[in-house]
């Protein structure tokens, strides 16, 4: 049975749990996961009053996981609105050239000399999506190369290689990204 995985991203993801019912996932070693929870029925254990089984159990058994994930940059728009407007905007993707830009670029403001060693600049969302997978563990075997040759495995899932970004989570970070460059470039 193929496995889905849901991640939901808030400014402040308590603020959200403390409206809905929910238990706290847990690790394979009893520790609380640090963003899966239970919004449907779970057996709880009575002393940690987490999930009783482990998320990976859980899931075999049928039990749904859903991460809710807290994700800051949220908090520097003053309104949907705003962010969507931030969206529509093409981003100054020539001050990924300044060090001081990207630093305050969230998942990527500590990767400056990395940008600046690729063979090709990032200049689109496809490439900026690339450039989030290939900082994993899992692909940065594929840093150094040309976007077509990265573009041609990047988005494999192998095993046991390390922690990877699937594609759809390297693209949503991606547009943050795009709406925070714009934001930043606009202030």
């Amino acid at each position: 049975m193929k496995s889905f995985d849901i991640d939901l991203d808030f400014g402040n993801r308590n603020e959200i749990l403390g409206l809905i019912p929910h238990v706290d996932a847990s690790l394979e070693n009893g520790k609380k996961h640090l963003s899966g929870v239970y919004v449907t029925p779970m057996p709880k254990n009575p002393i940690t009053e987490r999930a009783a089984f482990n998320y990976k159990e859980a899931e075999k058994l049928g039990y749904f996981k859903i991460d809710f994930l807290n994700n800051s940059v949220y908090q520097k728009f003053s309104s949907q609105e705003q962010l969507d407007e931030m969206l529509q905007k093409n981003p100054p993707w020539e001050k990924l050239h300044e060090k001081e830009f990207v630093q305050q670029l969230t998942h990527i403001g500590s990767y400056y000399d990395l940008i600046q060693s690729l063979p090709e600049p990032i200049n689109s969302i496809e490439k900026l999506a690339m450039f989030l997978a290939i900082i994993r563990p899992g692909k940065k075997h594929l840093q150094g190369l040309s976007w077509s040759e990265v573009e041609k495995t990047v988005w494999d899932i192998e095993e046991n290689k390390g922690y990877i970004f699937k594609k759809s989570h390297a693209f949503s970070y991606a547009l943050v990204i795009v709406a925070e460059m714009n934001l930043l470039d606009e202030n």
